[in-house]
């Protein structure tokens, strides 16, 4: 795959005065885990909804694999998947009757019954296949969602804070195919507030303050404009918002 697997130019976001959102300028090549950090408010998800077209930009524009999302968001939407952190799922289905209708509505034919069991072995939802999905935890929900992400092998991953709920093997599970997905030459854009997850999986990360970006690079390079270049990547974190949050306020 050539070119970059995401590009971001300008992108902003305004409700009325609140500027949610300043103008942002990322790219993100193929066979990297691009992880995208900040508190709670900073403006990740915005930047999703606007990345996966669910939201329009206020300025600025958003390419997947070359393709202008709002301009061919039918053909760009070919090109990834989307994990959201809180998905709506059928709750009176059980979760592989759920796999085989996406399946089937993907293909516009019929589902594919070997496609929908390696989907359940994944998560490890197999046992639990046949239940209602309204009797599943908020953990197994979330496996759920990556299932059914699962079933489209696109080259490009958005995902929006995928771990939290699930417990311990889940989240080795995750990181697990993460890993593997960018081993293939896949790009997967992770959204987190979780530092130590980032910290283990990400090849690249930007942390994002009060909708601005604040830095952008692998962890020796934030180590390095952090001036803590032996320290983890939450004592950068730190100090890199401080910073922010003082200039914002100077």
């Amino acid at each position: 795959m050539s070119g970059n697997a995401i590009e971001l130019h300008g992108v902003s976001k305004r409700y009325g005065p609140f500027q949610a959102l300043y103008p942002l300028d990322l790219t993100v090549p193929y066979g990297t885990v691009f992880g995208y950090l900040g508190p709670n408010g900073a403006g990740k998800t915005t930047t999703i909804r606007i990345m996966t077209g669910l939201l329009r930009p206020t300025t600025g524009s958003v390419f997947i694999g070359g393709l202008d999302v709002h301009r061919h968001p039918r053909e760009a939407r070919r090109l990834f998947s989307y994990i959201p952190d809180q998905g709506y799922l059928y709750p009176k289905m059980t979760a592989r009757e759920l796999l085989s209708f996406v399946s089937a509505v993907q293909d516009r034919n019929s589902p594919d019954p070997k496609a929908v069991e390696a989907a359940l072995d994944l998560v490890g939802l197999r046992a639990w296949a046949d239940e209602l999905i309204e009797q599943y935890s908020y953990g197994m929900r979330q496996r759920l969602m990556f299932a059914m992400a699962h079933l489209r092998d696109t080259p490009v991953w958005i995902i929006d804070e995928p771990i939290i709920g699930l417990d311990p093997l889940a989240v080795r599970m995750v990181k697990t195919w993460v890993r593997q997905k960018a081993a293939r030459g896949h790009t997967v854009f992770l959204s987190t507030h979780l530092l130590a997850i980032a910290e283990e999986v990400c090849d690249t990360v930007a942390v994002l303050h009060q909708g601005r970006l604040v830095a952008v690079g692998t962890m020796d390079d934030l180590r390095r404009a952090a001036g803590a270049e032996d320290r983890d990547l939450e004592a950068v974190f730190l100090r890199l918002t401080a910073e922010s949050q003082a200039a914002t306020e100077a």
